[in-house]
């Protein structure tokens, strides 16, 4: 197989890459920018969010109707952007937990909204175990799971009958059952991942398989239920997430960035970047 392509460059903090509109959608955390960038390179700021940046995560996705929604740590809330551009509150998160550390978002076919909280302060702050909670369509607001060890990127299968989450500090992808009302229930390990994992963001591919980010090892690695490995790409700097794209869903997306100076990163020069790898070749 070839070797990643660089398709962008110039990110600081880049993560929750999505597929949307022929074009990979992604957040710049610390400029607080939502940008999207075509196979060609050619990219478009789409949105730029008032507020803190730097570890402060804005991650997205979509509601069926189209509409692009996203959850703000700063805010604590998931925000709707309606068609005239406009941005309204979708949800308030605030009494779902006391932590601010809200990251992923992954919404299923129903509207559904499931969203998860670390739920200490990272870098730095004392370890506490991480919850989900789910957003309905109308905005209410409920905790569905808890017990992370530090939830990050999560996916939902396109039947809408089960939940992915990649719980980095446990070195597993967990699974849920999705009941009608959106609630989840029996929870178990889908992979383990073995010690040295730390999944972060992922990304199904159309035969069920796993693709995780995983920053400090350096690779993007595609799994399927129970743990085989299936393929590793080794991407040079920390992987923070992952999508697939392209016309047939062959190409892997990866998020990366020079993880070395830790927090740092966000005042120093840009590192991260989009690389782009045909599946197909």
């Amino acid at each position: 197989m070839s070797d990643p392509r660089t398709l962008l460059t110039g990110i600081v903090f880049g993560e929750s890459p999505r597929w949307h509109d022929d074009r990979l959608w992604f957040a710049d955390w610390a400029r607080q920018e939502i940008i999207a960038v075509d196979l060609a390179g050619k990219s478009e700021v789409m949105l730029r969010l008032p507020g803190a940046g730097g570890f402060s995560p804005v991650c997205i996705d979509w509601l069926p109707d189209g509409r692009l929604v996203l959850v703000s740590g700063a805010s604590r809330s998931v925000i709707r952007q309606e068609p005239d551009g406009t941005l309204v509150t979708h949800a308030d998160l605030s009494g779902a937990c006391d932590a601010q550390q809200w990251n992923e978002i992954a919404v299923d076919g129903r509207g559904n909204a499931y969203l998860n909280n670390i739920a200490f302060d990272f870098p730095g702050g004392e370890f506490r175990p991480g919850l989900a909670a789910l957003a309905t369509p109308d905005g209410v607001v409920r905790q569905v799971a808890d017990g992370f060890g530090f939830p990050n990127g999560m996916a939902v299968t396109p039947d809408d009958s089960t939940l992915l989450v990649a719980e980095s500090y446990a070195h597993v992808l967990t699974a849920f059952d999705i009941a009608p009302d959106g609630g989840l229930a029996n929870r178990r390990v889908w992979a383990h991942l073995g010690e040295h994992a730390a999944p972060d963001g992922i990304c199904l591919d159309a035969e069920g398989a796993v693709w995780y980010a995983d920053v400090g090892n350096r690779h993007c690695v595609r799994v399927r239920e129970g743990g085989e490995v299936l393929q590793t790409v080794d991407t040079g700097l920390g992987c923070f997430s992952c999508a697939l794209g392209g016309p047939d869903g062959r190409t892997l997306l990866m998020v990366v960035a020079d993880w070395a100076k830790g927090p740092a990163m966000v005042t120093g020069e840009p590192t991260g970047r989009i690389l782009a790898l045909d599946l197909r070749a």
